[in-house]
């Protein structure tokens, strides 16, 4: 099985980055698998040498193949001027309309204010509908308070990854959710 994160800010260093980290290190240690992340601050230019799928080259390829091949995606974007960035919906543009049918995705965001929580319910979540493409309920939102300098400190938001991770375990039939939500319970110091 493989996990991949998306990050979809375009600047180093990256609180959404960070949240992306935190929750593939969450799905990681659920299922006993290793993740992947891929950071668009490194990806987008190579992305943006193609503006369609048929003209990417081997590296815009092999980023465009991992997301179609990836059987979680975790998706996380800044909120930028109420949605996702260009550069998030560049790469989306790119994968195959039916390459993530099926597929679980846990959605995420940083902003500025608590006023732009909603963006994952509004953008996300429908561009992943299009995908035909399963989204857990609960998705992670996070404001500059839930960081200390770009690492992620807050307890209320390690809560929302663990039940993100929790509700994505109910959606694979052989996972054992009682065992695996037991035994992994992410503490702000740890993620």
């Amino acid at each position: 099985m493989k996990v991949l994160g998306l990050s979809g800010n375009v600047k180093q260093p990256s609180r959404t980055a960070s949240v992306v980290r935190s929750v593939v290190t969450a799905v990681e240690q659920h299922f006993s698998i290793e993740g992947r992340v891929i950071e668009l601050v490194d990806a987008a230019p190579i992305l943006f040498r193609a503006l369609r799928a048929d003209q990417l080259d081997q590296a815009g390829r092999d980023i465009i193949d991992a997301v179609e091949a990836a059987d979680i995606l975790v998706v996380g974007s800044p909120v930028y001027r109420a949605s996702y960035t260009g550069a998030l919906k560049h790469l989306f543009d790119l994968v195959d309309f039916r390459a993530l049918t099926g597929k679980r995705v846990i959605l995420a965001a940083t902003g500025g204010t608590p006023l732009h929580g909603l963006m994952t319910e509004h953008q996300l979540r429908p561009l992943f509908g299009f995908f035909n493409a399963l989204t857990v309920p609960t998705a992670i939102y996070a404001t500059e308070s839930d960081f200390t300098g770009h690492a992620l400190t807050s307890a209320a938001v390690a809560e929302r990854i663990n039940r993100a991770v929790s509700e994505l375990i109910q959606l694979f039939p052989n996972a054992d959710v009682s065992t695996r939500i037991a035994h992994t319970n992410l503490h702000p110091e740890t993620v």
